[in-house]
């Protein structure tokens, strides 16, 4: 009887271990979601915009990186500066084209370990109608219980830089630099429905 009962809890600890080590889908929180982008200003200055998430998943298998994923959706509806004039500027047509080109999208395409938590995130950056593959070097801040909402979350932090030519928004280069440097941060937590289950 002893080990019968040994052999059932071993199946049931066995299952637990598998069901944690599956890929976790989360949603990114657009309010702890930043995803900024800066320029140099002939030479003058760095100024920074903040490209609004719309939606953002990011599925996550610590154990088996080909299971993570990365989909995000950025309306340029949601562009900031913090000077109007320029926001309305960067969605003209001499920039990104607002009204024919709505959203910019990352979709990954491979997720590697680049040693211990840091991450390389290949993927395709849709910018203005054009498709192009771009690798964000990701860190993951934190992965656990959210204090607050009480569900399984994932912190990320990310960079990359990308010529903004590439995506033919080539407007006064070189003295408004061609080079973007983009900078992200976010938080994704797994939906309460689904953390019920």
């Amino acid at each position: 009887m002893r080990s019968f009962r040994y052999l059932v809890l071993a199946g049931l600890i066995g299952a637990a271990v598998t069901a944690q080590a599956a890929p976790v889908t989360y949603k990114m929180d657009p309010n702890h979601t930043q995803v900024l982008f800066s320029w140099n200003h002939f030479g003058f200055s760095n100024p920074t915009a903040n490209l609004g998430l719309g939606e953002g998943t990011i599925v996550f298998d610590e154990k088996d990186l080909a299971k993570s994923s990365v989909d995000v959706a950025l309306p340029l509806a949601n562009l900031d500066t913090h000077v109007s004039a320029l926001d309305e500027h960067l969605k003209k047509p001499d920039f990104l084209d607002a009204d024919k080109f709505a959203v910019v999208t990352f979709k990954s395409t491979k997720v590697e370990s680049a040693g211990g938590n840091k991450y390389k995130v290949t993927g395709d950056l849709t910018v203005h109608g054009v498709t192009k593959p771009v690798v964000l070097d990701a860190t993951l801040n934190k992965s656990g219980m959210h204090p607050m909402m009480k569900v399984p979350t994932v912190g990320f932090d990310a960079t990359a830089s990308l010529k903004r030519s590439d995506f033919g928004v080539g407007a006064y280069v070189p003295n408004v630099s061609d080079e973007i440097k983009v900078r992200i941060t976010t938080e994704a937590s797994v939906p309460k429905a689904e953390a019920a289950k």
